[in-house]
């Protein structure tokens, strides 16, 4: 448009930098880029002002220019300036042949400079302003932290602030019972807080949904931020209309600018914000070392997919249990093991608790499953018959196809269901104990049998525990421990056992290591008992030689 208003061949949006200035958009133009040393449009940008030279080669300053060399005559250019008053380049016009300028054409290029000007903060608006508080969003902060980290790098020590109005099981289920519009709303009182509370000085933006973000003023000690936080967080509390229905905390992280990159700093950050939650601490300070292992954590979550087929990362041991009238092995509990090829050995405590509430148990589950009735069948083949119990969990008593699942695999390898046993804990069945009943139910049909794990150390109910076609339970290990010197476990275990008994169920104790403790649990009527008194979980052809050799397990 500015080519044709002033009839020239050459128009160009000319931005300038440090060293250069660049044609965001050019016409006549074959250069991209071209040095900043006597440009007439860094001179536009640095005074933000019009600049006309209507000969150039008369022109003193800019005769030696790189367009005075290379035959451009005359020059117009007026500035493109921010709303903060920053001259970032020029829109100009140029000509091979001297001529002057009216107003009308001048006034033309200015209203045009603005019309550009508008289009490029439109273009750094988009997809950087959340349309719900109007804050910068997550882009601009990652932007921002590193313009911070180049022009304050080896600077003061700041602190990096992330607000977290709700955790995400709540944000569900507000939406779901009141609709998006109140968290919506809260979102909004909560932005006006922050923008009012910070000031001019310091930005706040708007990073997830729920979350807000701000760099806190520097020089200051660490008490000093942690208390004004804890004074911001008590006026969020109270500006929401949702205050009891959400839990606001704050995550800290120290940093020194360009110490960081930005979504490192990002990602501390959360870490600091789930430490929050998972401590009940409000305002929380990133731990490096509470990192490392939500990093561990993730890793092993990523690394499972491949662990699941890999030939040499898991593998399964079997822990004998034993019948306490006789001494002998009547069952044997599958465990997992994973090797992992960097990590090493992983605990089952740690890995597992991990995969279990993720998609992933799905297949763990088939994984074990699938191997432990391929070892059974094999055991079998040798003479070695032997009932094993598999665990599970919520998730897949939640899985509609599960039922149907555990049927194949028993017919691929030819197992008897009364062979087979599935473990659940009474925390996994109250989930949802209603589903989890009729899965159960169609469980016990096809001759499986199936035990509460952990028994004590969950949330049940006792009329579920009724309708329950449970047959076994196990006393969780920590109860069973300390058993010769607590007179007060004692009384739990005994209890836990005769009310067991009243409900129909056999009883199986586990962690038992000692003599004098197995002695208590027979006294107690208890059946069965696993532990590393009788045996430590063993490999396949361990738990075979064991078998072979020991028949009678008295201690």
């Amino acid at each position: 448009m500015a080519s044709r208003i002033f009839n020239l061949p050459i128009a160009a949006v000319s931005l300038t930098d440090v060293d250069r200035q660049w044609f965001k958009s050019r016409v006549g133009v074959k250069h991209q880029t071209i040095p900043r040393d006597s440009a007439p449009c860094a001179r536009v940008a640095e005074r933000a002002d019009m600049l006309v030279i209507h000969d150039m080669a008369a022109d003193n300053c800019f005769r030696d220019s790189v367009l005075g060399k290379s035959g451009i005559r005359f020059y117009a250019g007026a500035p493109l300036v921010t709303r903060e008053g920053y001259g970032l380049g020029a829109l100009c016009v140029l000509g091979t042949e001297p001529r002057q300028a009216t107003e009308e054409e001048l006034a033309s290029l200015t209203d045009l400079a603005a019309m550009v000007m508008a289009q490029i903060e439109l273009q750094h608006a988009f997809g950087r302003i959340e349309p719900v508080s109007g804050l910068p969003n997550r882009i601009q902060f990652l932007d921002d932290v590193s313009d911070a980290g180049r022009d304050e790098a080896g600077g003061v020590e700041r602190f990096a602030v992330l607000v977290d109005l709700a955790d995400a099981r709540q944000i569900d289920h507000l939406s779901r019972v009141m609709g998006p519009g109140l968290v919506e709303k809260s979102v909004k009182e909560v932005a006006r807080l922050l923008r009012s509370k910070l000031g001019r000085k310091q930005t706040a933006y708007h990073v997830s949904p729920t979350q807000f973000a701000f760099i806190a003023h520097a020089p200051a000690r660490k008490d000093e931020v942690i208390e004004s936080l804890e004074e911001t967080l008590q006026d969020i509390h109270v500006s929401q209309d949702l205050r009891h229905m959400m839990t606001p905390v704050i995550g800290v992280v120290p940093f020194i600018p360009g110490a960081f990159r930005a979504i490192d700093l990002l990602t501390a950050m959360s870490g600091a914000v789930q430490d929050a939650r998972s401590s009940d601490t409000p305002v929380c300070l990133f731990s490096p070392i509470s990192d490392d292992r939500h990093r561990r954590s993730f890793r092993l979550l990523t690394d499972f997919d491949a662990a699941l087929l890999a030939e040499d990362q898991l593998s399964l041991v079997y822990q004998p249990r034993i019948a306490l009238s006789n001494r002998q092995c009547v069952a044997t509990e599958v465990l997992l093991r994973w090797s992992h090829p960097d990590l090493g050995n992983v605990s089952p405590g740690e890995f597992i608790s991990i995969i279990e509430d993720t998609p992933h148990v799905r297949e763990m589950t088939a994984w074990v499953l699938d191997h432990a009735l391929r070892q059974a069948s094999d055991w079998r083949a040798s003479g070695l018959l032997v009932p094993m119990s598999v665990n599970i969990s919520a998730v897949n008593l939640a899985e509609d196809d599960f039922v149907e699942r555990v049927t194949l695999a028993l017919a691929r390898h030819e197992i008897e269901p009364a062979m087979l046993e599935l473990e659940v804990t009474e925390s996994a069945i109250m989930r949802d104990p209603d589903s989890a009943l009729l899965k159960l139910e169609a469980l016990a049909n096809i001759g499986i049998t199936l035990s509460i794990d952990d028994f004590g150390t969950g949330y049940s109910s006792l009329s579920y525990l009724q309708k329950l076609p449970t047959t076994v339970v196990k006393i969780d290990q920590s109860f069973v421990r300390g058993l010769s010197t607590d007179e007060r476990g004692r009384s739990l275990v005994q209890s836990m056992i005769t009310l067991s008994h009243d409900l129909g169920y056999r009883v199986v104790a586990e962690g038992v290591e000692s003599v004098d403790v197995m002695d208590m649990l027979t006294d107690m009527g208890c059946e069965e008992a696993q532990g590393y008194l009788f045996a430590k979980p063993l490999t396949a052809q361990q738990f075979a030689d064991w078998t072979s050799q020991t028949s009678d397990y008295a201690v």
